[in-house]
């Protein structure tokens, strides 16, 4: 509808500066007649070429002034399409200049000054894309890079104590309960590097589905809080969730746990030993807001900006014990976004704030209604 009505819009222009320019011309051409007239009467002419070349022009005045007007209108109309004709061609010039890998501006005559600027957000936004994408391409081969070599390390290991155990059937009961619990413990890492790469497939290949219904979100809240007990204990961290208890929200229970887990996870991985990470929940005019606060290093503003993104990682080493694929966050930002929430963080001097807001009711189905 848009592209209908710029396009009316652009050919009214046209034509109705071609109507005014017909008209002046008109005027122009009848003043121009009357003057001549009047000259022509108040001379007294002797006969001459010109006597007669007028007197024969104006023997015929009934279809040569018709004839001159009508030439003229079709000269301007002429001039208008071949100047259109042109736009056309300056429009179909400046599109290849949307695939050229600069960052040049589209220029265009003032007249098409209004699809210039449209030409332009439209590169603008392509090369963005474009950058984005190769970033977040050359993000995840690093990190399939990182997480292949990752995997050997491990999976060393459990073929080397697996290989001692097969070989020492007589070893002593201690030295077999430690080895196969340092076997089990590579195997865990192992399956969850394996894990991380079905994540990079799924998040390529599929698309969020949800299945909204009503839910407590204080329970929910409280439940993840005291599942994440075993990764808090270790460094006596805790999980503090202060919601109403009648605090409810419209969405997909199971998408939204997912959202609030890895923003816990990721609160938990960069907190400070023993420090409290504070989980609140409150109502906003029609939105609920979700909080999670934890004490820790901030972090930088430049990485702050880009931590929903995916295949990025605030800590890029490899490490074989920490880190994951890079995709929690940007997992959970097209969870809130599908639901019509937005979900923000903010790093100040050792504290970092992750900020989820969500719409209470479902506001799709509102609209449904309504229309």
């Amino acid at each position: 509808m848009k592209i209908k009505a710029f396009r009316s819009e652009f050919t009214n222009k046209i034509v109705l500066r071609c109507a005014s320019t017909a008209i002046v011309a008109t005027v122009v051409y009848v003043v121009i007649l009357a003057f001549g007239y009047l000259i022509a009467h108040n001379i007294t002419w002797q006969p001459s070429p010109i006597y007669y070349f007028l007197k024969t022009v104006a023997a015929y005045s009934t279809l040569l002034f018709p004839l001159a007007w009508l030439a003229m209108l079709l000269f301007i109309i002429y001039i208008y399409w071949n100047r259109t004709v042109g736009y056309i061609e300056d429009i179909a010039a400046a599109s290849t200049a949307l695939v050229q890998p600069d960052d040049d501006d589209i220029r265009l005559p003032e007249e098409l000054r209004e699809i210039e600027h449209k030409m332009n957000q439209i590169k603008k936004t392509s090369r963005k894309n474009e950058r984005e994408a190769k970033e977040a391409e050359q993000r995840k081969n690093d990190l399939v890079v990182n997480l292949a070599h990752d995997i050997r390390t491990p999976l060393a290991s459990v073929v080397g104590y697996l290989s001692l155990l097969d070989e020492a059937p007589d070893m002593p009961a201690e030295q077999r309960i430690k080895y196969t619990g340092i076997t089990l413990q590579k195997a865990y890492r192992l399956e969850q590097l394996i894990n991380e790469f079905f994540e990079i497939t799924r998040f390529n290949l599929s698309s969020i589905v949800l299945n909204k219904g009503r839910i407590n979100l204080s329970f929910m809240l409280q439940q993840m809080a005291d599942e994440f007990y075993p990764l808090l204990s270790p460094e006596e961290k805790k999980a503090v969730v202060t919601a109403p208890d009648d605090l409810t929200l419209w969405g997909d229970a199971d998408k939204l746990a997912r959202v609030f887990n890895n923003i816990l996870k990721n609160a938990i991985a960069y907190s400070y030993p023993g420090s409290i990470i504070e989980i609140s929940a409150f109502r906003k005019d029609k939105n609920v807001v979700i909080q999670f606060s934890n004490s820790g290093d901030p972090i930088p503003p430049q990485m702050l900006n880009m931590i929903f993104e995916r295949f990025f990682r605030l800590d890029a080493s490899r490490s074989s014990q920490t880190g994951g694929a890079g995709l929690g966050l940007a997992i959970a930002k097209e969870i809130v976004s599908a639901h019509g929430g937005m979900i923000a963080a903010q790093s100040g001097e050792n504290k970092t704030i992750f900020t989820v807001v969500l719409p209470m009711e479902d506001r799709d189905a509102d609209k449904s209604l309504e229309s």
